[in-house]
């Protein structure tokens, strides 16, 4: 396998792939939910999980990885581990600098971005130019 050359999106590319990677997302949240649960469980049986308990967690963990590959190959990455918000990034370059494009589950479309060190605390409003492009003019 070669290295992967990430795909950088414009907002308005990383949009149009909401629809899909929102469904995804749900998915996503809804297996966090269960391995929640689960977990929760598990920790007040004193941590042992019990027959079938094990084979669930396996279940959930790979239909987790399944939907993070899907996500990938799209070319955007999840990044909620507490399965709460359901955060995913797109690499973008804003004024030439390396971002990602921020988009939580709740969000109508992706408005921010942030750079790569600050995390969701920094995201920043996407500029209304960059909003208003479409990819000919880009």
């Amino acid at each position: 396998m070669g290295t992967m050359v990430r795909r950088l999106f414009t907002p308005s590319q990383a949009n149009r792939t909401l629809t899909l990677v929102r469904k995804i997302v749900v998915d996503i949240l809804a297996a966090g939910s269960c391995l929640r649960t689960l977990a929760g469980k598990i920790h007040n049986q004193g941590g042992r999980p019990q027959e079938g308990q094990r084979d669930r967690l396996e279940e959930i963990k790979d239909e987790l990885s399944s939907l993070m590959r899907e996500l990938e190959a799209i070319g955007c990455t999840y990044k909620d581990w507490g399965f709460e918000l359901g955060l995913v990034d797109f690499p973008s370059r804003i004024d030439g600098q390396a971002v990602l494009l921020c988009w939580r589950s709740d969000e109508p479309e992706i408005l921010w971005y942030h750079g790569y060190e600050d995390g969701f605390a920094g995201r920043k409003s996407i500029p209304a130019e960059l909003l208003a492009t479409s990819d000919a003019e880009a």
